[in-house]
């Protein structure tokens, strides 16, 4: 194939979602420095169901961190859908936090004075989404992680994996290409994690793409593929199964 071909099948074929080139991380603390990311090379394409896994203080959560746009790199470049993240202001990056990346985590971070409907709205909110289509797409969200008659309950008013659903629900309103999810089980019972990793694998079945952080190696099993991070390092990155 002549070269200009195959230029043109780069161009024509979709970037991944997720590209980290020698990607570093170090925070100063006075006279001390501390490397939590080192070289790590990472590719997750549309669709794919990652679990990052690692001990505590391995760099799964800053790598977490840079992957959502909420820490930024010392080293290396990441790339999300295409765009270079470096290249991007304040605002851009606000835009792709609020609208192609879906966030949940270990501490539900729902406002237990409002309802499950109204917690989903937010993002919406701050989105400037008009009131009656931000209703319709959190009831929506709603009953996507099998909620549709608990949206005028408060979170008070429902199990911990309940309301691990309307995050998830939070994450998902605003149709997000990335879902984020930073230790989502960490805080749930075995009967309500088994409910949230069944929610995951429908989500993933749907063709979401979907990174996991975890300690647990039975909560990773559920992914298709795990990336071992160890001391700021990639140790392995293994597929679960095809």
């Amino acid at each position: 194939m002549a070269k200009a071909e195959l230029d043109l099948v780069d161009l024509l074929q979709p970037s991944p979602v997720i590209a980290l080139r020698e990607a570093g991380k170090v925070y100063h603390t006075g006279s001390i420095s501390y490397e939590a990311l080192r070289g790590i090379d990472l590719t997750i394409e549309d669709g794919e169901y990652v679990a990052i896994m690692g001990p505590s203080g391995s760099g799964k959560s800053t790598l977490m961190n840079v992957l959502g746009c909420l820490d930024d790199l010392t080293a290396g470049s990441y790339r999300i859908a295409g765009q270079d993240v470096s290249k991007l202001g304040d605002d851009e990056l606000a835009v792709i936090r609020n609208r192609r990346i879906g966030f949940v985590f270990q501490q539900f971070n729902l406002l237990s004075s409002l309802t499950a409907l109204r917690n989903v709205e937010l993002p919406l909110v701050y989105a400037g989404v008009h009131r009656d289509e931000r209703r319709e797409r959190a009831i929506r969200a709603l009953e996507q992680v099998g909620l549709g008659d608990r949206t005028a309950n408060k979170p008070g008013e429902l199990s911990g994996g309940q309301q691990q659903r309307v995050a998830v629900a939070r994450a998902l309103v605003g149709e997000p290409t990335l879902l984020l999810a930073d230790e989502p089980t960490g805080n749930l019972d075995s009967t309500a994690t088994r409910d949230v990793l069944s929610l995951f694998s429908e989500l993933h079945s749907q063709g979401r793409t979907i990174v996991l952080i975890t300690h647990e190696s039975d909560v990773a099993a559920n992914a298709d593929r795990i990336v071992h991070v160890y001391d700021g390092r990639i140790q392995a990155d293994e597929a679960v199964r095809s």
